[in-house]
Order: C-alpha cells, then structure tokens, then sequence
C-alpha cells in the first residue's frame, strides 16, 4: 500500500514528506494506521547524529513515540486483532527474555535488534522509497512519522479504545520515561527533596511522578522561563533558571542537605552539567541519568570522591527503568481518574507536513511536547 511518511534523507538536514511504500505484514508484525504521533527530542538525535552507531544511518523514516489503530496482522500474531488500539513501547518487550522474565523489559534482548532499522522479525524492510528502495526505521525500529507503519507484535501494547489515540501516544516514550524516572529508577519517597534538571517532554513527567510518589519538595531547573510555569503546574514546587541557581537556593529547598534525588532530563546530555548537577545531591542521594548523552562522549565529569565519602548513586534510566506492557495501561487509569495529566503536556498539534516547524518550536523552547496527529 501507499501511505505518507517524514523521512531524513542524511544528517542535519530537514525532514522530508514523502509518500512511500509499504508491504504488507509478515509473521508476528502488524500493520497500524497511526492516529498521531509524538515530537520526542530523541528523533532530533537521529538529526544530529548524537546516535550515530546506535542507530541506523539515514535515509530512515522516524518517529517512536505513536498510537494508532490495527488493521491488519501476520501469521502467528496471537495478542492483537484487526480493530484493537495500541500504543507503540519503543524498546520491544518480548517477555522471555531474561531481562523480562527479570522484571526489567525495558532492557529487553530485542531492543538490540531495533539498531539496524530493519524489521526485528527478519532483518528485512517493509518501507521503501517511491523509487523502491528500502527505507530502515529510526528508533525502536516503529516509523511512527507516517500514517501507517508495519511493526512486530512484541512492540505494541493494546489499550482501552476510550483513551484518545492523540494523548495516549506520549506514553510510548516521554511520560512513562519522564514518570518511571521519578517513581522507579530515582525511588521517590514521602518527603523526599527531589531536583529535575531539564523541564521538557520527559522532565514534566518526573515531576509529576515525583508529586505523586509524595515529595515534599520538587525543583524544576531549566533555563526556559515558559517550561519553567508549566512545571509548576505539573507539581513543582520550586522553579530555578539554572543549575546555579538552585545551589544557591538549597538552605531553602532542602535546609542545606542537598536533594535525595536528582533526575537529569536535559534535551541532551552533557558530561559537564552532570558534573555541575552532582553537587545538588545530599548524603546516599541517587542522581539518575535519563536524558541521552552523545555515543561520542566517552567520559563525564563528576566528583569521584563523593561516590564514597557521601555514598552517592549515579544510576542510568532506559525509558524509566518501567515494564511497558504493566506501566503503559497503568498510566492510562491515572490518566482516566485526573492523577496525571497528559492534556497539558500537548503544547501544540501539527499535520505531518508541519513536522519540521514541530521541530523548531521544540528547539526554541516553545514546546512541552509538540504532536503529529494525521488525518486519513
């Protein structure tokens, strides 16, 4: 079939809006018509090459944050049927693994097959150009800046069909990641101080996990001062431009302990500024790394020292450190009983042909989280 689709055609250029084509599903894929698709800043990575060998290398379609609807399965597809809503997670969750069996599917063994941009099923394309060549997908392998894609069955995550598709496709990536990142890696207690360094896509949810997990105290640091009101809406209690800032404010937030818990959701990770954020952490605090750091930089600047003497923890986050098939439709109940708020996240919504002005808003601060939605 024929569908449209945005495509990078190489590094640091503009998103191209094609129409390509795609085959139908082979044995344990499906096709989805997507309803909308999140703007996540790990898709401006595929633009700079912060990936670069993580990822495939362009022409690739990209997108991984989607919600859309089945319409057709493969041979073998056992959880899904033509109708059903899904919501993509972008590490796949095959639930044999060990890292699944563990507890731990965001680290699951078939997230390593996604690094081609091929079909993880077997390693061959579904998408090609108009000119028939064949198109790999950026990350988790999922396309979801298109108005249909074929993945594997283990990526999907079906969901009640009274949740809009437009809200629910921020959980494939940003909420769960932003939320987990409080709730789970950093371990947010009743009356914890809590830092989130970045008040982006993922930043808002770790402060809403943070206020939902009990902090008593919750400080936004960003240097964007619109980020800045909307994560006080989101439940901070405090508001910082910089990381400056906040050292100075911590007799204030946290009577000059330090925060327990210190969660770093920067657009991009800097080894400098994690260095710079260390210091914010008190006595056995935990400072969780979530926001991606360039493959290209191969050390961080942080104060050894503090590791013994403080008994620090630096703790790496994949998408929360959360069970997409558990966490995804768990999120979605809070979402339905007013406990977490996915409406105010959506800054603004573009057709696919506004992707690139999506990109710029979101790279000008203007943007909590910008949506893709598509009309068929």
């Amino acid at each position: 079939m024929k569908t449209k689709a945005a495509i990078l055609r190489a590094r640091n250029t503009a998103w191209s809006v094609e129409e390509i084509e795609l085959d139908p599903p082979k044995a344990g894929e499906v096709l989805v018509k997507i309803v909308a698709s999140g703007m996540c800043h790990s898709d401006e990575h595929l633009v700079t090459g912060d990936l670069a060998g993580a990822t495939p290398e362009p022409p690739l379609l990209g997108g991984h944050e989607g919600a859309g609807i089945v319409m057709e399965v493969g041979a073998g597809v056992f959880s899904l049927v033509a109708g059903d809503h899904v919501v993509f997670g972008f590490i796949p969750a095959c639930g044999r693994c060990p890292s699944c069996a563990d507890g731990h599917s965001n680290l699951c063994d078939m997230g390593s097959l996604t690094a081609t941009g091929m079909q993880i099923s077997d390693g061959t394309a579904r998408h090609h150009a108009a000119d028939g060549s064949d198109l790999a997908l950026g990350i988790g392998s999922l396309g979801t800046f298109a108005h249909h894609t074929v993945v594997h069955e283990a990526s999907c995550i079906k969901i009640e069909k009274e949740i809009p598709l437009d809200k629910a496709c921020l959980l494939g990536c940003g909420v769960v990641t932003g939320w987990g990142s409080a709730v789970y890696a950093a371990d947010v207690q009743p009356g914890d101080t809590v830092a989130v360094v970045g008040c982006g896509g993922i930043g808002s949810n770790a402060i809403q996990g943070a206020k939902l997990a009990g902090a008593r105290v919750v400080a936004a640091i960003d240097p964007v001062e619109f980020k800045r009101e909307k994560a006080m809406e989101f439940g901070a209690t405090h508001t910082h431009a910089s990381i400056d800032d906040a050292l100075a404010a911590l007799p204030d937030t946290t009577w000059n302990r330090g925060f327990d818990k210190v969660i770093m959701t920067c657009g991009v990770g800097n080894g400098d500024v994690l260095g710079q954020a260390f210091w914010l952490g008190g006595k056995r605090s935990k400072i969780v790394v979530t926001n991606i750091h360039s493959t290209t930089e191969a050390s961080i600047a942080i104060p050894a020292v503090f590791l013994t003497v403080f008994e620090k923890q630096l703790i790496g986050s994949l998408f929360g450190s959360a069970n997409p098939r558990k966490d995804i439709p768990k999120l979605l109940e809070l979402y339905t009983q007013g406990l977490l708020d996915l409406d105010g996240l959506v800054t603004k919504t573009y057709p696919i042909e506004g992707i690139n002005e999506g990109y710029a808003d979101m790279n000008s601060g203007k943007n909590i989280r910008g949506v893709l939605v598509y009309e068929h």
